[in-house]
């Protein structure tokens, strides 16, 4: 599979099966965002998760994929410390607010972040219509947010924190975003990359969360488990999609497109929880998936 990635990175074909990557990518990030607001504190939640996709990576690490080049450590200690910091901020927004208006505002801001370091980085430029698409997307999302906003009841008073740490957290993303895809791409087998990243990153939030973990009681165990095993699964699913594509095609293009995500959210939002989207929600997300339609319309 690795000689099929080299093959077809920076041909029609790669761009096709980046941008289907990044929207799969999309729909299992929504997933994953709300797989950590939920019956369970944020921080136990995410450390549960990150605890089964470290067992489930350490015997492809071990015993599957290439072991890492030498120059590949040092890259992948950096990624730990970004990551560090974006589950922090994350989990700060989670403990903070509201999950339909912070979870906007976080993918908002992701995008723009990510499409100007790519610019930076990687020397990507949008014409001018995938600009407009883009502004499309992150407008859209920005009013899915205040749309959420207006209708929050619970909550206000740490909503202005938490919309700062959504902000900080938007800037983590894009920050990670950018990096990883360097990093799997000075990578000579992307899977090692993959792997390794999964099991060290396993490592901090579990004893970081060490007091509460031991502070459950047992009825907890077993449905935390469940739950981090299934996003152990979701991680691993929309990760690797997202960092694929951004090894094949372009970093920005595909930031935006996963930035979908927050159409996917109000859909699962609707399907599964029963909640409302009603005719504001339904436009503001036909802008938001325009944008997107836009950005990739213009690429070609």
């Amino acid at each position: 599979m690795t000689d099929w990635i080299a093959q077809i990175t920076g041909t029609p074909e790669g761009a096709r099966i980046a941008s289907v990557l990044a929207l799969s990518a999309a729909f299992l990030h929504a997933l994953f965002g709300a797989l950590q607001k939920g019956r369970h504190d944020p921080w136990v939640s995410r450390a549960a998760i990150d605890i089964c996709y470290g067992l489930m990576a350490l015997p492809l690490a071990l015993f599957v994929v290439p072991w890492p080049e030498p120059a590949l450590w040092p890259v992948l200690a950096g990624a730990m410390v970004i990551h560090i910091a974006y589950k922090l901020a994350q989990a700060m927004t989670y403990q903070r607010g509201a999950y339909t208006v912070v979870y906007p505002v976080v993918r908002g801001s992701a995008p723009l972040f990510a499409v100007l370091a790519a610019m930076a980085i990687f020397d990507e430029r949008f014409n001018a219509l995938q600009w407009a698409g883009l502004i499309l997307l992150v407008g859209g999302i920005f009013g899915l947010a205040g749309h959420n906003l207006r209708k929050l009841t619970l909550g206000r008073d740490t909503l202005l924190p938490a919309l700062a740490w959504a902000m900080v957290t938007g800037g983590m993303v894009a920050l990670y975003t950018t990096y990883d895809a360097w990093g799997i791409r000075l990578a000579q087998n992307p899977f090692t990359f993959l792997a390794w990243f999964f099991l060290l990153d396993s490592l901090f939030m579990p004893l970081f969360t060490l007091r509460r973990l031991r502070a459950l009681p047992r009825s907890e165990i077993a449905p935390l488990a469940a739950r981090g095993g299934f996003g152990a699964l979701v991680a691993f699913a929309s990760f690797g999609s997202i960092m694929l594509a951004t090894r094949i095609d372009d970093v920005g293009r595909a930031a935006v497109l996963r930035e979908t995500s927050t159409v996917f959210a109000a859909l699962v939002g609707w399907a599964v929880l029963g909640e409302k989207v009603g005719a504001q929600r339904t436009a503001l997300m036909a802008l938001i998936a325009l944008g997107a339609l836009v950005v990739e319309f213009g690429a070609r």
